[in-house]
């Protein structure tokens, strides 16, 4: 855990559940780390695949084994000696993984055995010091798992023929691991706590404020992220499409607290060539599913794109609060010719149906008005779970729909050939805020411009800031006798 003290506020920066114990599962590239994570967290968190390298960044999990719980975090495939930018910082964020681990999973491939990258990773590893236990995964066939006892050679006692894919010999691995684990404080925890620990973990979730960060590849979402919260958790660099799964890290203001989702760039579709890259995007559109707040990121340099745009319409149609954060903002020249006010009318044109979202100028390089993106996003998440109460509602439905002699105002629809009376409406639910309005008389389907005028007229009234608005008619007609 670390603590950071800027701009004379507190930051605590921790992964997962920072109160349990950390593994970590490392390996060279392709012998099925990510498989292991995801068969032992229970979920599919890490992208899986054929292609090697998938995985680049650090992905976080709980694991819950024998009464005990810890956590886990899948690292990128090591290359100790490779000096290209991706490669060498996958080993970076994969030591940073193994200096916070209490012990370390090393996933061998038991098909192709023993090779002269794990000599090399077997040195590193003990040179830790720490626990080390050998998975020697692919071993679903008898011959290949006699064959696994190879790789005690390496000096580490504890080797484990298994599958990852099958769920082979996993419970003897988990075992032997949560044995030696240090359990001390988690235990003393759940001890005091007993059965309220449950109740106390699903109220921290729903205090949590699940803030999405998306955007075209390359436009600085990765160091965004880097940015806010004080440390290098995500890999950086200049490749477009460096980040392949959604990065889940845990951020704590006094104010509030944040769960980060840093995603893959998003690219049109038929522009993305590997799997890997198919599959990260949909993952990336998963986490919008998840989020409250997305901040679309747009490189300032290059001004709004149609891409842009339409990334946007994804958060939009999840429901997500957003924030339209233009980065690289320090690199744009001739500013005075270029100003902010013109830079924004330009999204706005770009971006019509987000009228209501905030615009802000940020360079995640240097910092500029980056602290200012949470504080907006607080502001956000307050609006999108507004609940408008009853009297008041009904006091806006007789100012903006009502005639003045209390019959319902017509109401024009789709094609223009009719109108609708619009009888009442009521709030149904929040995130996002959402409002069902009674018609009849008519065919149903009102006209987009008269949702829209609602819409304005319940911002005026309401403010709901940065959040869209859903509207639904629901239409009564007349029973033929």
């Amino acid at each position: 855990m670390t603590v950071e003290l800027t701009n004379e506020t507190e930051r605590v920066i921790a992964a997962p559940q920072p109160v349990l114990p950390l593994v970590a599962v490392v390996g060279q590239p392709n012998v099925g780390k990510s498989t292991l994570f995801n068969r032992l967290i229970g979920q599919r968190r890490s992208i899986v695949g054929d292609e090697p390298g998938i995985t680049r960044d650090r992905i976080y999990g709980e694991v819950e084994w024998a009464g005990k719980q810890f956590s886990i975090v899948d690292t990128g495939g090591i290359i100790p000696d490779d000096d290209a930018v991706i490669p060498a910082n996958i080993f970076k964020q994969a030591g940073f993984a193994i200096d916070d681990a209490q012990a370390i999973i090393w996933v061998v491939d038991a098909r192709l055995g023993l090779t002269p990258l794990d000599e090399e990773l077997a040195t590193l590893l003990r040179a830790t010091g720490k626990r080390v236990l050998v998975a020697a995964n692919k071993s679903e066939k008898a011959r290949v798992e006699a064959e696994a006892g190879e790789f005690y050679r390496f000096g580490f006692e504890e080797v484990f023929p298994v599958s990852a894919e099958q769920g082979i010999g996993l419970g003897e691995l988990l075992d032997a691991l949560v044995k030696d684990l240090n359990f001390e404080f988690s235990d003393l925890r759940f001890a005091n706590q007993g059965s309220e620990i449950s109740d106390l973990r699903a109220q921290t979730s729903d205090r949590e404020l699940r803030l999405a960060i998306i955007g075209r590849p390359n436009v600085g979402k990765s160091s965004l992220l880097n940015r806010l919260i004080g440390e290098e958790r995500v890999i950086v660099s200049p490749v477009a499409g460096t980040t392949r799964d959604s990065i889940d890290t845990l951020l704590t203001t006094p104010e509030q607290k944040f769960r980060l989702i840093d995603t893959a760039g998003i690219r049109r579709k038929g522009k993305t060539g590997e799997m890997a890259e198919k599959l990260s995007v949909v993952m990336a559109m998963k986490s919008l599913a998840r989020a409250d707040v997305a901040i679309v990121v747009i490189d300032a340099e290059e001004g709004p794109t149609a891409l842009d745009a339409h990334i946007a319409g994804y958060a939009h149609d999840a429901g997500c609060s957003i924030i339209i954060a233009c980065n690289k903002w320090d690199a744009v020249k001739n500013k005075e010719t270029s100003t902010s006010a013109q830079f924004e009318r330009k999204v706005r044109e770009r971006m019509k149906f987000l009228d209501w979202a905030p615009v802000i100028m940020i360079s995640a390089l240097n910092g500029q008005r980056v602290e200012n993106l949470l504080g907006l996003a607080v502001r956000a998440n307050v609006e999108r779970n507004r609940r408008i109460p009853t009297s008041q509602l009904n006091a806006f439905f007789e100012a903006a729909v009502s005639q003045p002699r209390g019959g319902s105002a017509p109401a024009p629809v789709k094609g223009g050939l009719s109108r609708l009376h619009v009888q009442y409406m009521t709030q149904v639910s929040v995130r996002p805020p959402t409002f069902v309005l009674f018609t009849s008389g008519g065919k149903s389907g009102l006209h987009f411009s008269y949702l829209r005028y609602l819409q304005n007229r319940l911002r005026e009234e309401f403010d709901f800031f940065a959040t869209p608005l859903r509207i639904i008619e629901k239409h009564k007609t007349r029973k033929k006798r």
